[in-house]
């Protein structure tokens, strides 16, 4: 029988109070902590891993997937270009370049700081404590930017949530991204999309990797990279894992490195280009596509970036994506998501109600954590799209605290004029 071990009851030292609090130093992290501090807030961002960045850096992330125009990304996206194609990402290189742009703000950074919990004042979020190498201690604020992706401030401070699909709560499948070295760039094949697939002598790519490759993983997605002679693979697949579970997140991990070797073998084997292939680095985070979705003022639907709609209360623009959703049962694409069908050219917007939970003030959800149902926020989630959620709420948070009020009695027409002075607009 399970018992339980009371903690003895200690003073927690706090070690400093900021106007805004970004938790989580992903792409949507970035966005909010650098528009803050530019816009003269005292901000602070901590971040549990030893890099900014997220699954774009630790996650050794392929390109940005998507399309996002205007705002901080377009600038993040120039500044950090290191190839001919600006859509490809040199991970060292943005670590250090999402760092230079929060220093030069005047931003904060705390890396290898844990969330541990929050501090409530009611239903206001006033702070939160952390855990890190210098202990147990807290950091008050005025308002907590939730960029965690899993939602851990929202939900610690009783947000509802809900998780995967409406039917089973079955979540996107988690990969491990890897880069191989020795490929013949001048003969290689590449592979953007699932449906994406050329016939080789033994058959067809995709339906040989099914066949092949040991189970969940079956698909081939293969990217060049910054590096010459260099390839990343979006190869590794696991399901029915939940990240919010740490147990789960290290059996997803462990499965996920098994496929590796497995997959290299079939590359070599099958693909030409990759005869003599071999790994040269893997990810140091998992990738979690999916987990908690909050409660706010509304949920975004998946009808409405099918019909690219354009919300009086817009606070993200100019974004579009197809219907991203992986097979939650297996490889590949669910069947109601896959691209071909996907027909909308038009870009999208997102309001300020996806953003504000419902029970709790002093906090502004951020990232794959706002309110969306299971099908919209496999387009939503994407990097580029986050990062400009980021650079709404750190407008959203630093005009909160100039006026003295809470988010939700912000004028949405004052926001908006912000955002257009920062490029972005209709």
């Amino acid at each position: 029988m399970l018992k339980y071990y009371e903690e003895p009851s200690k003073q927690i030292p706090i070690i400093q109070k900021v106007e805004v609090l970004v938790v989580g130093a992903g792409p949507a992290g970035f966005g909010a902590a650098l528009t803050a501090a530019r816009m003269g807030r005292k901000v602070l961002v901590i971040e549990q891993s030893g890099a900014v960045g997220g699954i774009a850096t630790n996650g050794i992330m392929s390109h940005w997937t998507g399309h996002q125009d205007g705002g901080c990304f377009v600038e993040l996206r120039e500044r950090a270009k290191d190839c001919e194609s600006p859509q490809v990402i040199n991970p060292e290189k943005l670590k250090l370049v999402m760092l230079e742009m929060l220093y030069e703000a005047g931003a904060q950074v705390q890396l290898y700081t844990f969330f541990s919990d929050v501090i409530m004042e009611g239903n206001h979020v006033a702070g939160v404590i952390t855990e890190s190498k210098s202990g147990r201690e807290a950091i008050l604020c005025d308002i907590v930017i939730d960029s965690t992706g899993d939602g851990d401030v929202a939900a610690y401070a009783g947000v509802p949530f809900e998780k995967g699909r409406k039917e089973d709560s079955g979540m996107q499948p988690m990969t491990i991204m890897f880069k191989l070295g020795g490929v013949d760039m001048d003969r290689a094949l590449f592979f953007w999309g699932f449906e994406d697939t050329v016939q080789l002598p033994e058959g067809d790519i995709q339906a040989l990797a099914r066949k092949k490759l040991p189970a969940p993983a079956g698909h081939v997605l293969l990217y060049p990279s910054s590096l010459p002679g260099t390839v990343t693979a979006n190869m590794t697949n696991v399901i029915g894992v939940d990240g919010t579970d740490v147990r789960e997140l290290n059996r997803a991990d462990y499965e996920c490195r098994k496929q590796i070797n497995e997959i290299v073998k079939f590359l070599r084997k099958y693909v030409p280009g990759y005869e003599v292939c071999y790994v040269c680095d893997s990810a140091n985070s998992i990738g979690v596509r999916e987990t908690r979705r909050f409660a706010a003022e509304y949920q975004l639907h998946e009808n409405d970036i099918a019909e690219a709609r354009k919300f009086e209360d817009w606070v993200v623009t100019k974004s579009r994506f197809f219907f991203d959703l992986h097979n939650v049962l297996g490889p590949g694409l669910d069947s109601d998501g896959a691209y071909k069908a996907f027909k909308q050219e038009n870009c999208y917007t997102i309001p300020l109600r996806c953003f504000l939970p419902q029970k709790v003030e002093g906090l502004l959800l951020n990232g794959r954590n706002i309110s969306g149902t299971h099908k919209a926020h496999s387009s939503y989630r994407v990097m580029p799209i986050c990062v400009n959620m980021g650079q709404a709420m750190g407008v959203v948070a630093s005009l909160s605290i100039e006026e003295k009020t809470a988010p939700r009695a912000l004028d949405i027409k004052e926001i908006q004029s912000v955002l257009r002075s920062q490029n972005v607009d209709l």
